[in-house]
């Protein structure tokens, strides 16, 4: 690594993430089943049809796992609490072995010096939700809200810190407009309900988790940068909606109580009826701002229907994913971010690193891209800094390779490399980089 502890400010946080449905074994622990569940066994959305049933079994490795996050010298644990282990049918009935689970972990965290970091929801609805509309459903705010009661109300006491959503552009536009992810809709009338719903949820959770006296409590938002892919004035207008759309959009309502006129000019016919009223919870006060980047977006127009926009090759080299290296975007919205709604909260990188087409050779793992893209992302952290932005961490995903949604376990984003027939970690030569610049 070309960066070390010195180079980083008194106090700055190195961490590593993880995501429950992506590592733990979903059929384990008396979890009930979710809408990944139900989206993977579709023929189609998912390579193999690959689901989280056993995903990297953390469920029963946990202490091995929470183990390589101490040995790497990293100072947080970033991990997800899933709805559905915890509360099987999303209301109601509570299932003590999940909360079991989530308690061992955090302690587990605590013995090994970690900072506990929980995230509520990344992506696992209940299947019983699922049934009653999911995120295009009004009451899942309220849902959600006894969600983190009950799961924050167990370990909340422990935590370091705590968000309520993982990337709601995920959640809201690519699992209801674009199909993706599930529930693999794509209408335009779903898309509007569950973006703002999936806001409302989240000011929500932030209003019970104050309830139960917590704090350091934030919001953890996927940015993607747009680049116009020609110096026209389509290009740059399709450039902004995309920028409106994934970013804007979420940051502006949680920040600012408004979301931008780019959307609003497509999903305003459909948004559900009183939305602006509810700004007041949306809006719920932060204390820091999480900020996942991994990639940069060329768009140029399209002349079908709103938002008008398509994305373009672009030529910069990329990841096994298929998306572009681009870390002066970080810097930017690291910049952008404090100037225009974070407002001197603290800012963490919550989310960095790449997929690379990894394999064990000899008994080690030899993945030099993987360094050079942390060591790049974090000379735009550093350069950041300098100029005043207040980022106090940066979390690298993922511990793990682990069960990557659509592409099931094809693409590999950890720095430790798992076996999905053994289920053997062999840290990569990046966790090896990774654990020597932690020390010095």
């Amino acid at each position: 690594m070309d960066h070390n502890r010195r180079d980083f400010p008194d106090g700055f946080l190195f961490g590593t993430a993880t995501s429950a449905y992506q590592i733990e074994g979903h059929a384990h622990g008396g979890a009930g089943p979710t809408h990944w569940d139900s989206f993977a066994a579709t023929p189609g959305n998912v390579a193999g049809a690959e689901n989280g049933a056993i995903a990297c079994d953390h469920y029963h490795r946990w202490e091995e796992d929470l183990d390589l996050v101490a040995g790497a010298g990293f100072d947080v644990y970033r991990f997800s609490t899933s709805w559905a282990r915890v509360m099987p049918e999303g209301r109601g009935r509570i299932n003590a072995e999940g909360l079991d689970f989530y308690d061992s972990l955090v302690d587990g965290m605590l013995e090994r010096g970690l900072k506990p970091a929980a995230t509520l929801y990344h992506w696992e609805l209940p299947s019983a939700l699922a049934d009653l509309g999911g995120w295009r459903n009004r009451d899942i705010a309220g849902w959600f809200g006894d969600f983190a009661e009950v799961v924050m109300g167990r370990i909340g006491d422990r935590l370091w810190s705590a968000a309520p959503i993982n990337e709601p552009w995920c959640v809201g536009w690519l699992s209801h407009f674009l199909g993706h992810h599930a529930p693999g809709l794509r209408d335009i009338r779903a898309t509007a309900r569950a973006m703002h719903h999936v806001m409302l949820a989240h000011g929500t959770a932030i209003q019970a988790m104050r309830g139960l006296g917590m704090g350091n409590l934030g919001g953890v938002f996927n940015l993607e940068y747009s680049t116009p892919v020609d110096n026209s004035p389509e290009a740059a207008g399709a450039a902004a909606r995309y920028d409106a759309i994934y970013n804007r959009f979420f940051l502006s309502g949680a920040f600012l109580g408004t979301y931008p006129e780019e959307v609003l000019s497509g999903l305003a016919p459909h948004l559900p009826d009183g939305w602006q009223d509810d700004f007041d919870v949306i809006t719920a006060p932060l204390d820091w701002c999480g900020i996942n980047y991994y990639t940069r977006k060329l768009i140029g127009p399209d002349a079908g229907p709103w938002p008008h926009l398509r994305e373009v090759e672009g030529p910069l080299p990329k990841t096994a994913m298929g998306w572009e290296i681009y870390p002066d975007g970080l810097e930017a919205f690291l910049s952008r971010v404090h100037r225009d709604y974070a407002k001197g909260l603290p800012i963490h990188v919550t989310e960095n690193g790449m997929a690379n087409r990894d394999s064990i050779k000899n008994g080690q793992v030899g993945d030099p891209e993987r360094t050079a893209y942390l060591n790049e992302h974090l000379a735009s952290v550093r350069r950041a800094i300098e100029a005043g932005v207040p980022v106090e961490g940066y979390y690298m995903w993922s511990l793990l390779d682990n069960y990557e949604w659509a592409f099931g376990y094809d693409k590999r984003f950890g720095l430790v490399h798992v076996d999905f027939d053994t289920l053997k970690r062999t840290p990569k030569a990046s966790y090896h980089a990774v654990a020597t610049a932690l020390s010095r």
